[in-house]
């Protein structure tokens, strides 16, 4: 009896394998942590091979810990970080150059010099020329490894983000594919004729030979021929529209925050995307039975990092649960504000020289300043993004589903409701991508009915309601803007 499906989540800083029952229910997790490289200033890489081989033991450690057999498990719903982009050998298999992680300002030169396009590409893809999205990075493997735009130009190499490398890994390279939700991230497909763009591939010079097949967020990519099973893999998603799906944001206006490395707002738009003016991404929420479904999305780069930064960086706390202890022995942040601007401010900033800068430090500032300022820094760079989209999209947002490590801590979420002034809600699986790719893959194969059966899995553990003034909320808001703009015009 199918009991199971197993959804895979390779994120920015590990790998994980979560058991999910007909209830929606996570029966276990397994998850293995992946190392960042950083090879020069700005750059981040990984290694692609050692991404694959924690995914492999995920999955064998979850089947373990669970005591679960093969012939239970459904299928399989891949979610993954986004944009990082790997490129590798048909043949062999092997990569040929580190993963470009999509935190990774390396590529920037080559974005510059696209510059006079962006309106082009913008009006294609609904994202801004940035070495954020997987096209300049592309173009930099191919610029700095010997032979490799011949090589991809003979269709000897191949492209894919972390979801198309795990499903080529995993089908002992019989499927080269991806979805439409990565392929809206790469910057070079058409999000409105929902195909690779030419114009792009040439302004980029990629050969076309390179990239996978797009298919819809709900489809059949192939079955685990790695672990000889026929258990197939039935959804994949970017790790932020699994989110969204996950968070059963199925309606226009229903919105959602992931408070992970980095912070992603994405809203439901409907079947119309919404071309922003306002540093706002338009992308693909999902593509289900012919439909696609589109998002206003909003990035913040350094979310939870800036609490990893604390006890990796500076170590004034140990582990992560303590940024909390430190910032609850502190009445208030005693007038500190930090912009952890590590590599440079998203959404609607979206300037990649500003670098972090704290404000506001006296004799009087302590640790516990210092961690609830850090705390502070992801609400307020949240908000950012909140403000931009509920004017840009005139839909008035009452309130906000969340998920994310960060989550844990209940200093920020209430104060991202006090700032925010709405509602903020918690569910009981926090592991909200990995249930999007669990509902996407289980619809596919028929272990969930259909949208309102999810829904009646649904559940939700905590709700936070404002507990500050709107007053006070301007005011400390109005002390961030000041702090982001003190911080961009200071440049070295």
């Amino acid at each position: 009896m199918k009991k199971y499906i197993l959804s895979i989540d390779q994120g920015t800083t590990s790998s994980r394998a979560i058991l999910f029952n007909k209830k929606g229910d996570l029966v276990a997790s397994y998850s293995k942590e992946t190392k960042l490289i950083y090879p020069h200033e700005g750059y981040v890489e990984q290694d692609a091979v050692e991404i694959w081989s924690s995914v492999v033991d995920v999955i064998n450690n979850v089947l373990i810990k669970a005591n679960v057999e093969w012939s239970e498990i459904d299928s399989v719903g891949i979610t993954n970080q986004r944009e990082t982009t790997v490129v590798w050998d048909k043949k062999t298999g092997q990569p040929i150059y580190n993963a470009i992680v999509w935190q990774s300002r390396q590529s920037l030169s080559i974005c510059e010099q696209l510059s006079k396009k962006e309106t082009i590409i913008h009006n294609k893809t609904g994202l801004l020329i940035n070495p954020y999205f997987s096209a300049s990075k592309i173009r930099f493997i191919l610029d700095h490894v010997d032979g490799a735009q011949a090589r991809a130009e003979k269709g000897e190499l191949l492209f894919g983000t972390i979801d198309t490398w795990v499903i080529w890994k995993l089908t002992n390279g019989k499927s080269h594919a991806t979805d439409t939700t990565n392929a809206s991230r790469t910057m070079l497909y058409n999000i409105f004729d929902l195909c690779w763009d030419k114009d792009l591939l040439e302004m980029f010079n990629i050969p076309a030979k390179m990239l996978p097949k797009v298919c819809s967020s709900k489809y059949d990519f192939g079955k685990l021929e790695y672990f000889n099973r026929d258990i197939h893999i039935l959804g994949v998603a970017g790790d932020q529209q699994a989110s969204l799906f996950g968070h059963t944001c199925f309606k226009p206006g229903d919105c959602k925050n992931t408070y992970g490395t980095g912070c992603f707002m994405l809203m439901n738009t409907g079947e119309k995307p919404i071309l922003s003016n306002k540093g706002l991404l338009t992308t693909i929420a999902w593509t289900i039975d012919g439909k696609t479904t589109y998002a206003l999305e909003g990035s913040v780069f350094i979310g939870g990092a800036a609490i990893q930064w604390l006890r990796d960086g500076i170590k004034i706390i140990k582990d992560a649960p303590e940024v909390n202890v430190l910032a609850s022995s502190v009445k208030d942040n005693g007038g500190v504000y930090f912009v952890p601007a590590f590599v440079g401010l998203g959404t609607p900033y979206w300037d990649d020289e500003v670098r972090g800068t704290m404000f506001g430090i006296t004799r009087g500032t302590t640790r516990g300043h210092i961690a609830l300022a850090t705390l502070q820094a992801i609400a307020f760079q949240s908000k950012d993004v909140f403000d931009v989209m509920s004017d840009e999209s005139q839909i008035e947002i009452k309130s906000l589903q969340v998920d994310g490590g960060a989550t844990n801590s209940d200093i920020l979420m209430q104060f991202q409701s006090d700032i925010l002034q709405i509602e903020i809600t918690k569910p009981s699986c926090l592991e909200s991508t990995a249930l999007g790719v669990c509902y996407l893959a289980g619809l596919k194969s028929g272990f969930f009915k259909g949208a309102n059966h999810i829904k009646e899995c649904h559940s939700y553990q905590k709700t936070f309601t404002p507990s500050m003034t709107i007053e006070d909320a301007n005011k400390m808001g109005n002390s961030w803007k000041k702090a982001v703009e003190s911080a961009r015009r200071f440049k070295l």
